[in-house]
């Protein structure tokens, strides 16, 4: 028996009725109809492929060099300074008796690897003490996941110093601007946008040195975006810098892949089921295509004096000026008060950090060791500095509050003494942010606290010098094994 016709105003009766029944609300007409069609976007992924493919050292201002130059001393020094760390010692065991021919070094070691695992290896390395650079706009950290990848590479095949410099800000321009596409939402949800967006930037300046053609820049784009890595839940643990490390590898095996024409969709970043669509509900692709060549992100690297999370670096500079200012003791304080933004809390709310990881993520802990010990370098997050009793009693007084008020960049701190005394500290920008930039001296000093101990004295000073000149460099690669242990 044929079923009866039933007209679209009973059917939109009965669900009606249902809602009713159920405590629900009668939909308009207008509620049900299907949202209008996003605009088409351009070819986002070909226009940047097409930029990269073309884009010359020459054609680099001045002022970017030297930011890149600046990017490689500051990485090269915080892969050096985390090359024994308890992670990386466990990730070298476990890698040895899987890698391939042993192409290329591992900074303040004395293994070599095959590129995949070196880039994976020196990426992990590089971000241990999570003292890397930092694009505040994204907190992308760019060296990681690029220089990995690329000074790997080098190692193998070699390519001049200019080259070399052109490929690194490159990448680091790529991975910025696709990171600004889709931040905050993207990050918010709970994904590292360093590993996620870094894939990209690896991929570019790989192919980069490989002298892809457009269309296998493009590829090498779509194989990046087939391999987003890393979450936020991950922080605090070894997981944390797994994920510039295998952006690193992912980003460099995409490329190679492209180089043989492995083939991928041409729409990879903007389209409808491609990378910015799936992974966030921002999508704003202005932020990839304009200003190639004339605006550039690069540029805005930042570089940390402290050595954990950059949401945390206002707070530390506000606690280390009062307490060299005012000679303060741990046994003077009645307690800290402090209005800072929401994201410190939500990133950095540990109260009770049982590791130096961990304590990298204690707003509390970051506080009072830098009143205790008037610094934020690795040293303040170490597994010692977490344990110290004195360290710990304090940070049971650090008592931070949520203010929407207050921007990321900002902290409002007082300081509370036993004899009455209240000491207060307004920070808008943190030492090491653009508008406060730690200076070349600075970075110097950085790189020869961490590398004191693994490397001599006239190797870390040689090591700083082929940084500073990598771009009169014939042979990048240079830089790579100059820095290993003997």
């Amino acid at each position: 028996m044929p079923m009866p016709t039933i007209d679209r105003r009973t059917l939109l009766r009965s669900a009606s009725l249902a809602l009713v029944g159920t405590g629900g609300s009668v939909p308009s007409a207008q509620a049900a109809s299907p949202p209008e069609p996003k605009a088409v976007p351009p070819e986002v992924t070909r226009i940047l492929a097409r930029y990269v493919v073309g884009a010359r050292y020459a054609d680099l201002p001045a002022s970017v060099r030297h930011e890149g130059t600046r990017t490689l001393l500051n990485w090269v020094g915080v892969a050096i300074g985390g090359s024994h760390h308890e992670t990386l010692d466990v990730a070298v065991s476990a890698l040895k008796p899987f890698s391939g021919p042993p192409q290329a070094g591992l900074f303040g070691r004395p293994e070599r690897f095959d590129i995949m695992n070196a880039a994976f290896l020196n990426g992990v390395a590089s971000h241990i003490f999570d003292y890397d650079d930092t694009h505040l706009k994204t907190v992308i950290h760019p060296a990681g996941p690029v220089a990995s990848a690329i000074l790997a590479y080098a190692e193998m095949n070699p390519v001049s110093g200019a080259d070399f410099l052109n490929a690194l800000v490159l990448g680091v321009e790529t991975e910025c601007r696709i990171g600004n596409a889709v931040y905050p939402n993207h990050y918010d949800v709970g994904w590292h946008i360093t590993g996620t967006a870094g894939v990209f930037g690896a991929a570019a300046a790989t192919g980069k040195l490989m002298g892809l053609s457009e269309q296998q820049m493009v590829w090498a784009l779509g194989l990046a975006a087939s391999q987003p890595v890393g979450l936020r839940e991950s922080f605090g643990s070894m997981n944390k810098s797994f994920n510039p490390g295998r952006a690193a590898a992912n980003g460099l095996f995409a490329a190679i892949l492209a180089s043989k024409n492995y083939t991928s969709s041409d729409g990879m970043i903007e389209a409808k089921r491609g990378w910015a669509n799936t992974i966030s509900t921002k999508q704003d692709y202005r932020e990839i295509t304009e200003g190639l060549g004339t605006r550039y992100e690069a540029a805005l690297n930042t570089y940390k004096p402290f050595a954990c999370g950059i949401v945390m670096h206002p707070a530390i500079d506000a606690a280390v000026q009062l307490r060299n200012e005012n000679h303060l003791t741990a046994e003077a304080i009645e307690r800290v008060d402090m209005r800072v933004h929401p994201l410190v809390l939500e990133l950095t709310g540990k109260t009770a950090p049982r590791s130096g990881l961990e304590g990298k993520f204690s707003i509390y802990h970051a506080v009072a060791v830098a009143l205790v010990e008037g610094a934020g370098g690795e040293r303040q997050f170490s597994d010692r500095a977490v344990n110290d009793p004195v360290v710990a009693a304090l940070r049971a007084r650090v008592k931070p509050v949520v203010d929407p008020a207050i921007r990321p960049e900002q902290v409002e701190m007082t300081v509370v003494l036993k004899d009455g005394r209240a000491l207060s500290r307004r920070i808008e920008h943190a030492i090491g942010s653009v508008e406060r930039p730690m200076s070349d001296a600075a970075l110097e000093t950085k790189f020869t606290d961490l590398a004191e101990g693994i490397l001599p004295d006239a190797q870390v000073r040689r090591v700083m010098d082929l940084c500073w000149r990598i771009a009169e460099l014939p042979d990048a690669g240079d830089v790579a094994r100059a820095g290993v242990q003997a």
